[in-house]
């Protein structure tokens, strides 16, 4: 494995010199320290350090973080001091490989240490996005050489994998990042649901790279007549473990899938993106109801994007993305498009401080809820149900995006805009209708709630509610007011 700086260097061409020296001599510090140390594959240990330096140049995250990535492990799994690592490289890096150190191993042997060490994860990322990234990247290296882990150990680490760090992934937008984590791990937890996948992706595929080139060129010729620029248009096909969850949502049903090969049409801006929507409409005829403006209403890792489906003409069917540049990096890279700490807040279009911290609020909503949790259990179960299971996002009727698990209703919508909001629901309308306070929640739905000062939350509600801060918020009111509550109703 070339472990040379340049292999990073090659990703972020725009470098300056003296950034390329601080990450130079991290390796030089990284290597020096793990010398003598191997894997389990036998190769040296630094090499799988290097990697995870590798794996955040792909991110192109900044010169500091990756850095104390290619030292991560330098102070938990080598003689190097704190204060040493300061000396050479400053607190900040330190603090950086600190709170990866801080982290531990995360295991699912034991669901008591587990939890503990996932109580951990959501301070550290609470307190620095950047080193969650860091064990990001840290174990896309390892799943990826995981068939040198010993056979019992496999199927747990891969399973943690899928559902603890390709969830963080996917809640922070960062779409290539979860698509390979999800994929290298995908033989190890589910096999034969695998080789299952493998041999029916060789009969899904739609449309054939003549029929594909022929749809590119007659798109390039239409875009061009009506002065649409282009600035690139590619294809993607869709990852392994991702078919196969779209597969077994639709119960197997190979006709329900329609973007396993999809188009993606990169153009200067927002409004080019519309545009670019009117002319192919125009050249070709969409599938009915499968369009969908995510640029307009952003899903709530923040990815936008226009979707199509248009009959190709000739029996098939293709997905079309329409998307800017911005908004394709957002898509691969996510979070990690917007967290470098000398660009926050420059003109170049990257986010503010406070705007990064807004679009990562819901780790401090995480942080406050794990504290109420007493049973280990019960922690595990909300984690999935509030913040890793598939999520709606619904409007305010002043067109504000609120982000819910599925299967939320009015009642969680309420609690998630304000608690005050939550103790005085007395009705609800989506989109525009009256409807019972406990329906279920779907995608892009306007909800209105009807505030009243006599209205109060009922014991009936936790049952109706999805969210744990829900069910918690209608606890506490019936703790504080109860005793208030059932005097009036036996007046």
């Amino acid at each position: 494995m070339d472990t040379s700086p340049e292999r990073i260097f090659e990703l972020l061409p725009k470098l300056p010199k003296s950034e390329k020296e601080l990450i130079s001599r991290a390796c030089v510090f990284a290597e020096k320290a793990h010398r003598g140390q191997v894997r389990k594959s036998g190769e040296p240990y630094y090499n799988h350090v290097f990697a995870t330096g590798y794996n955040l140049a792909t991110l192109k995250m900044d010169s500091d973080t990756i850095a104390a990535g290619i030292m991560h492990d330098v102070l938990e799994d080598t003689d190097v001091t704190e204060e040493e690592m300061t000396a050479e490289f400053g607190g900040h890096i330190t603090k950086l490989v600190q709170g990866v150190t801080k982290l531990g191993k995360l295991r699912y042997s034991g669901v008591e240490r587990h939890v503990e060490s996932l109580r951990k994860f959501f301070v550290a990322m609470a307190d620095d996005i950047r080193v969650v990234v860091i064990k990001l990247c840290d174990r896309l290296h390892n799943i990826q050489t995981l068939q040198y882990v010993d056979a019992h150990k496999q199927q747990r680490i891969a399973l943690e994998t899928i559902e603890l760090h390709a969830r963080l992934a996917d809640r922070l937008g960062m779409g290539r990042l979860k698509a390979e984590l999800e994929d290298a791990a995908f033989p190890y937890v589910y096999p034969e649901e695998y080789k299952q996948t493998v041999e029916l992706f060789k009969s899904l595929r739609p449309i054939s790279d003549e029929q594909l080139e022929k749809v590119v060129g007659k798109l390039e010729e239409e875009l061009s007549i009506f002065d649409v620029r282009i600035e690139r248009i590619d294809s993607r096909i869709k990852h392994l473990y991702s078919l196969w969850h779209k597969l077994k949502r639709y119960k197997m049903d190979q006709s329900k899938i329609y973007d396993v090969i999809a188009l993606r049409i990169l153009v200067p801006s927002p409004s080019d993106c519309y545009q670019a929507l009117g002319v192919i409409h125009g050249l070709y005829r969409p599938v009915p109801g499968r369009f969908k403006d995510y640029i307009a209403v952003p899903k709530p890792n923040g990815y936008r994007s226009l979707h199509t489906t248009i009959f190709s003409g000739d029996g098939t069917t293709l997905e079309i993305q329409i998307k800017t540049k911005d908004m394709h990096e957002e898509a691969e890279y996510g979070i990690a498009s917007h967290l470098s700490y000398k660009e926050i807040g420059k003109a170049n279009g990257n986010m503010t401080e406070q705007e990064i911290k807004r679009k990562i609020g819901w780790t401090k909503d995480l942080l406050e809820w794990q504290k109420d949790v007493e049973h280990h259990q019960e922690f595990m179960k909300n984690l999935r149900t509030d913040f890793f299971e598939k999520r709606v996002f619904v409007l305010t009727p002043k067109g504000d995006v609120i982000d819910l698990p599925e299967g939320s209703t009015p009642i969680d919508f309420a609690y998630a805009v304000h608690s005050k909001i939550g103790d005085h629901v007395a009705g609800a309308k989506i989109n525009g209708k009256l409807v019972p306070i406990d329906t279920t929640l779907k995608n892009r739905d306007v909800i209105e709630i009807d505030v009243k000062d006599s209205a109060f939350p009922k014991r009936k509600w936790i049952e109706m509610a999805r969210t744990t801060m829900a069910k918690r918020k209608i606890r506490q009111h019936i703790r504080e007011h109860g005793g208030l509550i059932d005097k009036f109703l036996t007046r």
